[in-house]
């Protein structure tokens, strides 16, 4: 299992930063290689990603969510990871935005990729993408400021 953790600043306020991040199913626009995210409910999700050519589907279930700090999950089927995103005022008007995923590749390509730094790569750019979207809407696509106890 590899862990990776990266951060991105961003020029919006941390509730700005943290509501988008809540609004699952804008994640194509952001995030390389998913197709779709579908929210079932307040903390179960379907991912439809593309990796390696390949389409894989799996679900998610939101861990622990509290507003304005973080956001955490873990697969429910497919590849195993799990991970946390956390929110942490810079300033008024920005915000840090660190994500720290547990991954365990599935299949051989997913393991050479993850050993190439492939993934984290992904990651990275996942938050460049992010920084992005959300400072050339400059408010975000939606919120949900309900809290799930760990």
């Amino acid at each position: 299992m590899s862990t990776i953790t990266q951060s991105i600043d961003v020029e919006v306020p941390v509730t700005t930063a943290y509501n988008q991040w809540t609004q699952f199913e804008s994640f194509p626009h952001f995030m390389e290689g998913v197709e779709e995210i579908r929210q079932l409910d307040s903390t179960h999700n379907h991912w439809v990603v593309k990796v390696g050519g390949a389409t894989r589907e799996f679900d998610a279930t939101v861990t622990e969510q509290h507003p304005d700090e973080r956001i955490a999950w873990k697969s429910d089927s497919g590849p195993q990871h799990a991970g946390v995103v956390t929110f942490h005022k810079l300033t008024d008007s920005s915000s840090r935005v660190t994500a720290q995923m547990d991954i365990d590749p599935d299949g051989f390509l997913e393991k050479v990729g993850d050993k190439l730094g492939v993934v984290e790569g992904r990651v990275k750019g996942d938050l460049e993408r992010f920084k992005a979207f959300i400072e050339s809407r400059g408010a975000e696509t939606g919120g949900w400021r309900g809290d799930v106890p760990r």
